[in-house]
């Protein structure tokens, strides 16, 4: 039997108290709202404790989707994460949720995280998008992130993003995707992407090739509004379960293209913000080399909005909402940048 629960129902206040370290005398499991937490199980967790300790904590379970876990194993997503909280977050100057408990069990991929609530801070809403204020402050975060990890061989283990799982994965995901997103979004895809998307199946491999190639760094991988927090003047960023490494543009690109709304991107070069606040930590890396990058990054990225768009069910109002937004701030990013122009 193990000696940590693997779903709500086996917690305990026992246990509680032991991995928080004070006294916890009842408790009560709540849960989110649908959407959170896809490839695992998200619970706040309200702890009947002293006045001055935590009133909550955030518990993450196995998802109780067999499809999902299946995914969630395939990537590997509980492992990386444990592994974060264990061995990585203690050497980022980032803020993430301190880890108050984390175990992983890697002959069936049962795992369980107690984190801290951050509840009282401001959660991002990728489909409301972010003020201009808002997109600097999660590039001086991930800028940090990046000078931390920068081509760290520290952290062992850590998965290359160029692996065949993610490869194969792309590939599948716009192959089954992209016929229902020239379907259903066809009023979001340029001409541009029309003619090139039936490429992009045989260019993934040599995306990532170009992506993975030195200096990578420390990547979160998935780096969107919905997993940003912001308040006390900094931001703190959830969901490490896709940690790996990679070109630093690729946590960039994701964001930008797909979580900043269009007119807040043509206020100002995010680009060279973004290299500024990388060299300036003492990184020596070349902001031509950073544009050629990030084009690449945000190109291969609009595997993850097609693949999200066209094969998860989003039969609900955000669902569709979320659809069209990574799909039309993508297109219209990558229009504005050329960036088919590399699938010929």
């Amino acid at each position: 039997m193990k000696s940590y629960p693997v779903a709500p129902h086996e917690v305990t206040a026992q246990w509680l108290s032991e991995v928080v370290g004070f006294s916890v005398h009842g408790f009560e499991v709540t849960y989110f709202s649908e959407g959170a937490g896809i490839m695992a199980l998200v619970t706040r967790v309200l702890l009947d404790s002293a006045d001055d300790d935590p009133s909550s904590v955030i518990v993450k379970f196995p998802s109780p989707s067999a499809d999902n876990r299946g995914v969630a194993q395939t990537y590997n997503m509980y492992a990386r994460e444990v592994q974060f909280y264990q061995s990585i977050a203690p050497f980022v100057s980032v803020r993430t949720p301190h880890c108050y408990f984390a175990a992983f069990d890697p002959s069936n991929h049962d795992f369980v995280l107690v984190l801290e609530d951050l509840g009282k801070l401001r959660i991002g809403d990728q489909v409301a998008g972010c003020s201009l204020e808002e997109a600097r402050a999660v590039i001086s975060a991930i800028a940090q992130l990046h000078a931390d990890g920068w081509q760290t061989k520290q952290f062992s283990g850590l998965i290359s993003h160029n692996n065949p799982m993610q490869r194969d994965g792309m590939i599948g995901g716009w192959r089954l995707g992209w016929p229902v997103v020239l379907d259903k979004f066809a009023d979001l895809v340029p001409a541009a992407a029309r003619a090139a998307g039936d490429k992009m199946p045989d260019a993934v491999g040599r995306l990532l090739e170009e992506m993975c190639s030195d200096p990578v760094c420390l990547c979160h991988a998935d780096v969107r509004l919905d997993n940003v927090f912001f308040g006390d003047g900094e931001v703190a960023l959830v969901d490490w379960q896709s940690i790996c490494t990679s070109a630093p543009e690729q946590d960039l690109a994701y964001f930008l293209t797909q979580s900043v709304p269009p007119d807040v991107l043509a206020r100002e070069d995010l680009i060279a913000y973004y290299h500024a606040e990388l060299t300036k930590r003492g990184i020596d890396y070349s902001l031509d080399r950073c544009r050629e990058r990030y084009r690449v990054c945000a190109l291969y990225l609009l595997c993850y909005a097609v693949v999200i768009a066209g094969t998860l069910e989003l039969a609900n109002e955000r669902g569709m909402a979320l659809g069209r937004t990574l799909l039309g701030n993508s297109f219209k990013a990558l229009d504005e940048m050329d960036a088919f122009a590399l699938l010929n």
